[in-house]
């Protein structure tokens, strides 16, 4: 008897199920996810998507990303990057951050946008 609750302790451990553990000792996140879309950027640049001033994921047209992110706020800023093609340079003045608020489960997704300020994220609808 003491044998096979010492087994079934150590296979709950290793499945990472402690008993008595609660929700709150879990660590949940919420998916954010970015695509550009050629219609909305017809900029053939790459661009650079910055989380807390970190750059954190690279797009082309027709590209996507998504992260991983725990709950609460983010800062999001984009940004043209240098690159290859002529007049990929972020610019002198600086871009935007755009605030995204992810609760643990939630799958927010957005596109990203140009207007006369510059890069923007764009709700979108999230399909499954």
């Amino acid at each position: 008897m003491r044998w096979s609750a010492l087994c079934l302790a150590a296979i709950l451990g290793l499945a990472g199920i402690v008993p008595g553990a609660g929700a709150e000792d879990r660590q949940d996140y919420g998916i954010l996810i970015i695509s550009r879309e050629r219609l909305e950027v017809a900029s053939s640049c790459e661009i650079g998507i910055y989380l807390q001033g970190q750059l954190i994921g690279r797009l082309f047209q027709e590209q996507s990303a998504s992260f991983n992110l725990p709950p609460g706020k983010s800062s999001i800023r984009l940004s043209y990057l240098p690159g290859q093609a002529p007049g990929c340079s972020p610019g002198m003045q600086e871009p935007a951050d755009t605030e995204v608020t992810l609760r643990a489960g939630d799958i927010q997704k957005y596109r990203i946008a140009v207007s006369t300020a510059g890069l923007y994220l764009k709700p979108a609808p999230v399909t499954y």
